[in-house]
């Protein structure tokens, strides 16, 4: 197991470019399933999500080439369906949650599929109702067997329906769409999630030939189509590494610039850095950071307390929650934080109550930050990374501190994260992997 060791209080300069986004590659690679033509993905993130993914569709007979840094190339022509049911690919769900996505696909085109329950990050209950629910909608039976934790799915014929979901799901959306692009006759899709990466994924199955209307909504219409051919397709800017940098600019005092960052799909998430006081430019497609040596938290308009909370797209991104409680600790005024969809998401504020931030875990869902306006610089400590996000968090929070800090079990930032160190170290940052 590795760590960081990472000496913080360095003035950081320079730019800096998100990678592809990691949760519509995690969508997208998983629409390959859909047709046995060549699929071109542009701009894949190098992290290791993203790799299990595609090291699970080559294990179960998708043809895989690299045939660039961050461009694949992906045939579907047959899948193993003996593999499906084998421990070996059993042990791969299990430490990746976005294989769930290729079930949708699977039914889709063969008619059955197999999936053991995903793993990923203990964030809170992340239940998969509301994928098994619409497809199911769809026509699909299911099977689950208990002791081997396996879910067998049947649909010799999906049929469009209409279905309004219990929760607006991105990977329960992504899955339910995949599988209404074939099925017979109109699917329609109240409160769907409509995250910039769904977008994404609709607008690569229209350019396979699938017939979708309402893209960018919570409301889709599906008519289906027999087959679907193949396409290339390029990968936004991941955005909650864009809020991830903006973050670590406020944080440390330093003048960074962010580059290609999708402006016009990012949503609020600018607005509710702003509202933390940062000054944010953009210039183009880019988004500069200047150095601020203070960052004043705006009150709302009757005075009261600043409080920041997650909700479903376009409400802001729950994966950004930590960064924003982290540079909280910084800022001059009090935050409340409200992490209103997973209650395990704050569990990581120990970590900064023992380098010196002033917070109050009210529940499993809220904290109160007061901020210490740069007057009392955190100190480094020793760590563990519980999630990617909270990971990233506590990254950023060690490369402010005063002295030097250990971050163990950084295996989940690489999850999430290419090459984290190495881009730090190019902007100034005194970051180092070293072997456990």
């Amino acid at each position: 197991m590795s760590s960081f060791e990472i000496i913080g209080g360095n003035k950081l300069h320079g730019e800096i470019t998100p990678q592809g986004a990691k949760n519509e590659a995690l969508q997208v690679i998983c629409a390959c399933l859909l047709t046995p033509e060549k699929v071109t993905l542009h701009n894949v993130p190098d992290i290791r999500d993203v790799n299990k993914l595609i090291e699970l569709l080559q294990a179960i007979g998708v043809g895989v080439e690299k045939t660039a840094k961050s461009s694949f190339t992906f045939e579907a022509r047959e899948i193993n369906f003996e593999y499906l049911l084998t421990k070996e690919f059993r042990d791969k769900v299990a430490s990746l949650r976005g294989s769930i996505m290729i079930l949708g696909p699977m039914l889709a085109r063969f008619g059955k599929g197999f999936v053991y329950i995903p793993g990923g990050d203990k964030i809170g209950r992340r239940r998969l109702d509301t994928h098994f629910l619409g497809l199911q909608k769809l026509g699909a039976d299911f099977e689950y067997k208990q002791d081997e934790q396996l879910f067998s799915v049947v649909a010799p014929e999906l049929k469009g329906a209409y279905m309004l979901l219990d929760e607006a799901s991105v990977t329960g959306t992504a899955n339910i769409l995949m599988a209404a692009v074939m099925a017979k006759g109109t699917t329609t899709i109240f409160n769907a999630a409509c995250e910039p990466y769904l977008s994404q994924l609709c607008s690569m199955l229209v350019s396979m030939g699938a017939h979708i209307q309402g893209i960018g909504s919570n409301l889709l219409t599906i008519n289906g189509v027999e087959k679907l051919h193949g396409c290339a397709h390029t990968l936004l800017s991941d955005m909650i590494e864009v809020g991830s940098f903006i973050g670590l600019a406020a944080m440390t005092g330093s003048e960074i610039t962010i580059k290609n960052v999708n402006y016009h799909q990012l949503g609020l998430i600018p607005e509710v850095f702003k509202r933390m006081g940062i000054k944010i430019e953009r210039r183009n497609d880019d988004i500069y950071i200047p150095a601020q040596e203070h960052y004043e938290v705006e009150t709302f308009m009757d005075g009261s307390i600043m409080t920041v909370a997650d909700a479903p797209w376009p409400g802001f991104t729950p994966d950004l929650i930590s960064i924003v409680l982290v540079i909280a600790t910084q800022a001059k005024g009090s935050v409340l934080i409200h992490q209103k969809m997973f209650e395990s998401r704050l569990f990581f504020v120990d970590k900064l109550i023992d380098m010196g931030a002033k917070i109050i875990l009210c529940d499993p869902h809220r904290a109160t930050v007061i901020g210490l306006d740069h007057q009392y610089p955190l100190r480094g400590i020793r760590m563990s990374s519980p999630d990617i996000r909270a990971g990233v968090a506590l990254l950023i929070s060690a490369l402010s501190a005063e002295g030097k800090s250990i971050i163990d079990n950084i295996e989940q930032i690489d999850r999430g994260y290419q090459e984290i160190d190495i881009r730090l170290q190019k902007l100034g940052a005194s970051i180092h992997r070293i072997s456990g």
